[in-house]
């Protein structure tokens, strides 16, 4: 990997009745079709809730309140890499798959019948670890 600055990526960790929003990225997408907490790139001169905001109204149409600090992580994936920050946040409105595939509702449980880019993988397991 060269020395090329890692992207910054932020996902919001949206819980209701014990599930938790997942959004499915587009076919023409990077990484197409996979499962993913809501979310995207922050770009220059964002902050991270910024661009969370930004991000989740463009994806499902919903505003976020709060964000609290989930967890980081950096994955290296075979062009580039990323710095994934998680925030626990709340929604107001019914999300909707505006720029997305798909989104569900999912059961940590269920998780493992979800495909989830490597970053994603990662917060997932981490989540997993902290809800047992």
């Amino acid at each position: 990997m060269g020395a090329a600055r890692p992207l910054r990526v932020v996902s919001a960790e949206i819980q209701r009745d014990g599930r938790y929003l997942l959004t499915q990225r587009s076919a023409h997408a990077v990484l197409p079709l996979l499962w993913e907490f809501p979310g995207g790139r922050v770009r220059g001169g964002e902050e991270d809730l910024e661009a969370l905001a930004r991000a989740v109204e463009h994806r499902i149409g919903v505003r976020i309140d709060g964000g609290e600090r989930v967890l980081e992580v950096r994955h290296d994936y075979p062009d580039y890499s990323l710095i994934l920050v998680v925030y626990r946040v709340e929604i107001s409105g019914e999300p909707a798959a505006r720029a997305v595939e798909a989104l569900a509702w999912v059961e940590p449980e269920r998780f493992g019948d979800y495909t989830f880019p490597g970053a994603d993988q990662k917060t997932v397991d981490l989540l997993l670890t902290d809800i047992d």
